[in-house]
Order: C-alpha cells, then sequence, then structure tokens
C-alpha cells in the first residue's frame, strides 16, 4: 500500500502500511545502515484485552524509509502458547524487549523483562544469527547480580565495545551492571544510582543515548501504567556519579511527561538530530486531576516499604495462566524532538510536526 502519512501526531492513532495499529510497545527505534531503513521493534499487544490471559503476542518488528510510514515485517520473537513453562507463554508479562550485536560472537542477543507469578521480575536472554531470527534462550530465568530485575536498558560502547544494562531494582535502586564478552550475563562490576526513592519516585523504565561525548539517561517514575514525571541524567562514567538534570519536558503542566513514558531515544543519521520516543499506555487517563490522585496513593502505599535486599534465586515458571487487569490494545505512541539548552535536553509539545522541520 502506497504512503498513508506525511507527519507525525504525537498521541494519535498511527496505523501500518495495511492499515492496521502498530502493535509495538515498550520499544526500540534504530536506523539500518545497511538496509537504509528505520526498525522499530516491540512488545505485541494485538491479542491483549481486560482481563484476559494474554499479556503479549512476542516481539513484532516494523520497518519504514520515512519514519512516519511502517511496514509490519511480522514476529521477530513469536510467542509460545502452548508451553506454560517457557518464559514466552503469552500469560507471562513480557516487556520492553531489548536487542544488540555482538561483534565479538557475530550474534544478536535479546534481553527480555519478564513477570511471572512467585518469580518475581527476571531476564530472559537469547541470541540469533540474524535480527529478525530465530531467537533461542541462553537463559529462561536470569538474575541479574542475584536481584530481582525490572525496567531495563542495554548499550553497547562504539569505542570499548563493552556493553552495559541500566535496570531499576524494584522499587528502590537503579543498577548499572557491566555484561560479559558474548552480552549474555552481566560481570560482577556495577554501581547503584537514584539509591533508596520509593514509589512514585523510584525511577524506571530507563533509555540511554549519547550527545557530544556526554552520556544521558532518561528514566520514569513509577505508578504502574498512569504516567509520571521524567528526569533525566548526564554522566561521563557507566559507573561513576549520574548528574540528575531534573525534568526534561518543558511546559508539562501535569508532570507526565506528556502523558507518556520514553522507551526509545532515535538520532537521524548524519545529523545532530534525536527524538524521545515513547508509549502513551492509557490514552484515556490524560487528566491531571487523575495523575496527581495516583501520586499521592503511591506515596502513602509505600512510606513504609522495605526494600528486599536479600540474593534472588531462580524458581520455575509458575505454570498456570493468570488473568490482567490492564489492557494495552489501544495503547498509543508520542515522539518528540529533542531540543538542548546548553547540556541538558529537552523536549516540547507540538501536535503535529515533520523531520524537515528539524533541519
Amino acid at each position: 500500500m502506497g504512503a498513508r502519512y506525511g507527519s507525525i501526531r504525537p498521541g494519535k492513532a498511527w496505523l501500518d502500511t495495511n492499515g492496521k495499529p502498530i502493535q509495538a510497545h515498550g520499544f526500540s527505534v534504530f536506523y539500518n545502515e545497511k538496509e537504509k531503513l528505520y526498525y522499530w521493534y516491540g512488545e505485541n499487544k494485538e491479542h491483549t484485552k481486560k482481563g484476559g490471559t494474554i499479556w503479549h503476542w512476542g516481539v513484532r518488528l516494523y520497518v519504514s524509509a520515512d519514519l512516519y510510514n511502517w511496514e509490519d515485517k511480522g514476529l521477530i520473537i513469536p510467542p509460545t502458547p502452548d508451553d506454560l513453562q517457557s518464559p514466552l507463554h503469552p500469560t507471562y508479562c513480557m516487556d520492553r524487549p531489548h536487542i544488540i550485536y555482538c561483534e565479538k560472537t557475530k550474534k544478536y542477543v535479546a534481553w527480555l523483562k519478564i513477570m511471572a507469578g512467585e518469580v518475581s521480575q527476571f531476564m530472559s536472554v537469547m541470541t540469533a544469527d540474524k535480527f529478525e531470527g530465530p531467537y533461542t534462550f541462553v537463559h529462561k530465568v536470569y538474575k541479574p547480580l542475584e536481584m530481582d530485575s525490572g525496567d531495563f536498558a542495554l548499550h553497547v560502547d562504539e569505542k570499548t565495545k563493552k556493553a552495559y544494562i541500566f535496570y531499576e531494582r524494584p522499587h528502590f535502586q537503579l543498577i548499572c551492571a557491566t555484561l560479559t564478552e558474548d552480552y549474555t550475563e552481566v560481570t560482577g562490576e556495577y554501581s547503584v544510582h537514584y539509591d533508596g526513592l520509593l514509589p512514585p519516585y523510584t525511577r524506571e523504565a530507563p533509555t540511554f543515548f549519547e550527545r557530544g561525548g556526554k552520556k544521558y539517561l532518561f528514566t520514569s517514575g513509577t505508578s504502574g501504567y498512569y504516567p509520571n514525571q521524567s528526569k533525566v541524567c548526564m554522566f561521563d562514567d557507566y559507573h561513576g556519579e549520574y548528574v540528575d538534570l531534573g525534568d526534561p519536558c518543558m511546559d508539562d503542566g501535569t508532570d507526565t511527561t506528556f502523558n507518556s513514558q520514553i522507551t526509545s531515544v532515535l538520532r537521524l543519521p548524519g545529523t545532530d538530530n534525536y527524538i524521545a520516543c515513547a508509549d502513551r499506555w492509557m490514552p484515556q487517563w490524560w487528566v491531571p486531576k487523575m495523575a496527581r490522585q495516583v501520586l499521592f496513593g503511591m506515596e502513602r502505599h509505600f512510606q513504609d516499604y522495605k526494600p528486599d535486599t536479600s540474593p534472588k534465586k531462580a524458581h520455575p515458571l509458575p505454570g498456570v495462566e493468570t488473568k490482567h487487569g490492564e489492557n494495552t490494545f489501544k495503547s498509543r505512541y508520542v515522539w518528540l524532538p529533542i531540543e538542548w539548552e546548553g547540556d541538558k535536553p529537552v523536549i516540547r509539545w507540538r501536535d503535529e510536526w515533520n523531520i524537515q522541520d528539524l533541519k
């Protein structure tokens, strides 16, 4: 089918070239230099509904030449609906897939956040010879540093080729850990950041990017699927001091990241232009009064919370289907350009914009 869009409209329905809603949430976007195409992959929610037992239906890939019109390329990591002992069974909460390439092993390495009953929060790690798969398990249930692990980001340093994982240790720390040479495990090297913050202020949804030799992380507050205020920090050393620069969202009177949660930053190839790409998980919830009530409730609920710092061992999967109260089938996307005030990245709302606006 032909082109459908000639601009980006944050928060509006976004259909693929077949006329279906794009289903790639908790996602990453990057430019494939060889193919001269943009790749967008994330959680497929096409079968998710409130009260149902399906949380996800695999990881879906879309490609585009212009960032506006996206072709569905299908599932690169499919679900396993007939195997309740697989972390990819659609009843388990598979979130935020991230894929990096390891030059040493010539493998694509996928990390997936999974939540499943008493096993709590852990990672599954898979590898493939091609980005599109097929992927096979290296670890089905993996606890980095014997910790529970929540939302996360992966990054490969261009100079050293060392890889790092940034993850929330639910719900009181942000961890940065160095990966092994094959990128499938963590080494013993790690650092702790944003220590001791409790919901709704603990930091989740870390999103890494670089500019001008400086390293940055966008992070979100924590209150389930309700939108939260973002923060951005800057640092030079992965395991050094992270300097908090505050909320990057300008004139956002709701303190909810424009009712979204940042999950990826895309640098347009050959330019100094960056786009903050986010999920609007619950479009119907953009109500400032509701958001503030949720935050107040989270403060009260967690005021006596005592973080569990004991080592976490891997356990068998529960092997039962679970009903889910959230309906993320209708989640939308908020993509906005990043501007700069000195070294600080800032984001301003735009009802509609196009790539030419950035040049």
